[in-house]
């Protein structure tokens, strides 16, 4: 008995540096990910036709998925990781904070050219739908309503598709910019990711509420650009 508990304690410690070895490349490919959502961000927010200004001002959190690839052409589906920064503060009336990493997994995308990998920004534009985000898994169509964001600044159809939605979704692909639809597609926090990334388990609440929570330096150019474009906090 005492010679199969040393050989399993040996299986054990030989495991060990490989699992160390895992984790560290998982939380650079989380990192990675975080740089990734800024440089799509800026790029997005710094085209002629960008997300309009007043709608880009009232969302509570905004959401990018860099480089969401589309799982099948027949059966549809979608499958993306990427992160979600909230304003601060009890009402989401505060600067911008820390993100939390999250999944897009599911549903079927309307159009798309190709197999091309599509980059998302999604604006959560009241507290009901960013709390349920920062709850758990929720269902674009379902438990979230969802509409194409409109491109360009035509006043009255953005304030149209504002009263109509919690969460507007904006895409471009191959340099396209369009509105498209996620509905179907499940939205949630990547836990793991977030426990990589911050280095223990932190609820996803906790993680973009907290004044305490530092900004991870993957993640500068993400918030630092949301502070820029939307500093007003309505």
């Amino acid at each position: 008995m005492t010679n199969r508990i040393v050989s399993l304690l040996g299986i054990f410690l030989m495991l060990q540096p490989t699992c160390t070895v895992a984790n560290a490349d998982s939380k650079n490919r989380d990192e990675d990910r975080l740089k990734h959502c800024g440089e799509v961000l800026t790029e997005i927010l710094d085209a002629p036709d960008d997300i309009p200004k007043d709608l880009l001002d009232r969302a509570d959190c905004v959401i990018i998925y860099p480089s969401v690839v589309k799982a099948a052409f027949v059966i549809g589906g979608s499958y993306g990781r990427g992160a979600m920064t909230c304003k601060r503060g009890t009402h989401f009336k505060g600067p911008w904070g820390a993100p939390t990493m999250m999944a897009l997994e599911g549903g079927s995308f309307g159009f798309q050219i190709g197999g091309q990998a599509t980059d998302f920004v999604l604006l959560v534009l009241n507290e009901g739908g960013a709390r349920g985000i920062l709850a758990g898994k929720v269902k674009l169509g379902g438990d979230a309503s969802i509409a194409a964001g409109p491109v360009g600044r035509d006043a009255s159809a953005e304030t149209d598709v504002t009263l109509r939605s919690e969460i507007l979704s904006y895409s471009r692909s191959r340099g396209l910019f369009a509105g498209i639809s996620l509905e179907g597609s499940t939205i949630r926090p990547d836990k793991k990711a977030n426990e990589r990334l911050y280095g223990r388990h932190l609820e996803a609440e906790e993680i973009v509420r907290s004044d305490q929570m530092r900004v991870p330096s993957a993640a500068e150019q993400l918030v630092s650009t949301l502070e820029a474009k939307a500093p007003r906090h309505k």
